[in-house]
């Protein structure tokens, strides 16, 4: 048998800290989490708290989920669980579910085998990116398999310890973002950990460390491989995440915003409107996130793509002749296409993101019905949200048009009635009802 071992890696002895020398406790852990743990122990296994919810506790920080790492096959860990599901096929995980809580738990993986004569095996494309990746192994291989040094430490509940596998307690204190092994490597083996590095520096307040900044400009065209349905997921966690802005900042600074945003990414100059317009709609989504109020990835999507869109819309109406209703119809229909070969938008936002580009026309348009129409229409407080913050950033007649908006949704209905017959009596083209058609003379 002929096995590659491509990408062993050597760690640093492991250290062990033992439960006074670190501030976790089994009452900081999801219920259901130490549930699933011990439920493992008890049968046999090896099972650990890893990654992320570790880390975040360290940092006295509440962890999002809680990912359990075992010795123990996905079928294995089905048989202890009746409500448990295995998913995936680049990596085989089992899910134990409890209610809206899922606990992912993950068997070992090991080193990346080549192997001609087993299913179980890694397989890469030509960039060097797992495409298949269900090699089991230990626990100090699966260590090595880890991204970030400080992902690499295991918690266990049975007696309190942390393994520290990859330095994983000296990055926390040198607030540094390191990854384990040859960046190059590992940036190849999966492009998205150059997203994560970002992400991770901009939620921690980290500073990525000299050779893994140094390989994310190198290698950002790799995110160009990833799968359009993975990167939404990615985007969510990047802008989504209440510290949106500093991360996007940084997606600009190694490159890899236009990555994600081909269309996007040319027009954000320096104090240009359309960098103040993303700056003002991302910096409004982290209030709202950290106000605990609801947000909408439709919203910030279509924020992104409304000046290639503007753009896209006049160069049809130059170069095609059609008329500016017919071109901006055809642009969002092209800017949006073009921009699901590089993130897989839901329908379900993709159509409210239409709604919203769609109002944006129609939303000066107040004649006679149309106003009140408007103003009841499910979407119209996103699209008006819209108009509002193109005012802010642009002024004139559009700053002028989104404080008529809020005027009238602010007063009675008699000054609603007087503010649409101003609008009559104002001059310059308007939408005034059609004329009737004379009759006919009876013959």
């Amino acid at each position: 048998m002929s096995t590659d071992d491509t990408t062993q890696i050597t760690l640093p002895p492991m250290k062990v800290i033992t439960q006074n020398e670190h501030n976790i406790r089994v009452e900081d852990i999801s219920v259901n989490a130490v549930k699933v743990l011990r439920r493992l122990n008890a049968a046999g296994f090896e099972a650990y708290l890893v990654g992320g919810c570790v880390r975040d506790l360290l940092l006295n920080q509440h962890p999002k989920d809680f990912d359990i790492a075992t010795d123990a096959t996905p079928e294995q860990i089905k048989a202890q669980f009746k409500n448990c599901r295995i998913i995936g096929r680049r990596f085989r995980l089992a899910h134990v579910v409890f209610g809206r809580e899922i606990i992912e738990v993950a068997t070992f993986r090991g080193p990346h085998i080549q192997d001609k004569n087993t299913s179980d095996k890694s397989k890469k494309d030509g960039e060097g990116q797992l495409v298949r990746d269900n090699v089991f192994g230990t626990l100090e291989q699966d260590a090595a398999r880890r991204d970030f040094t400080i992902n690499a430490m295991y918690y266990n509940v049975v007696d309190g310890t942390i393994r520290d596998f990859a330095g994983g307690i000296a990055s926390i204190e040198e607030k540094t973002i390191s990854l384990i092994g040859d960046p190059e490597t590992r940036y190849r083996e999966d492009p998205v950990r150059m997203i994560r590095a970002v992400r991770f520096a901009a939620k921690l307040d980290m500073t990525i460390d000299e050779v893994s900044d140094e390989a994310i400009h190198k290698f950002a065209y790799l995110l160009e491989n990833i799968p359009p349905a993975r990167l939404f997921e990615e985007v969510l966690k990047l802008l989504f995440s209440g510290q949106g802005l500093t991360t996007y900042q940084l997606l600009l600074e190694y490159g890899l915003f236009d990555k994600l945003f081909p269309q996007t990414g040319p027009l954000l100059k320096t104090d240009s409107r359309e960098r103040k317009f993303i700056d003002q709609v991302i910096t409004n989504t982290d209030n709202r996130i950290n106000n605990g109020q609801r947000v909408t990835p439709a919203f910030l999507y279509a924020a992104m793509l409304w000046y290639p869109i503007e753009e896209h819309s006049q160069k049809l109406v130059i170069e095609s002749g059609l008329s500016p209703a017919d071109a901006f119809n055809m642009a969002m229909s092209d800017v949006l296409h073009r921009q699901l070969q590089r993130i897989m938008i839901p329908k379900r936002f993709s159509i409210t993101m239409r709604e919203i580009w769609s109002f944006q026309h129609r939303l000066s348009r107040r004649y006679g019905r149309r106003a009140y129409q408007m103003l009841a229409h499910p979407r119209f407080r996103a699209a008006y949200d819209f108009l509002l913050l193109r005012g802010e950033i642009e002024g004139g007649e559009l700053y002028e048009l989104a404080q008529w908006w809020t005027d009238f949704q602010e007063v009675d209905s008699d000054t609603r009635k007087r503010m649409i017959d101003d609008l009559r009596a104002q001059p310059g083209p308007r939408n005034s009802r059609r004329r009737k058609k004379p009759k006919r003379k009876p013959n």
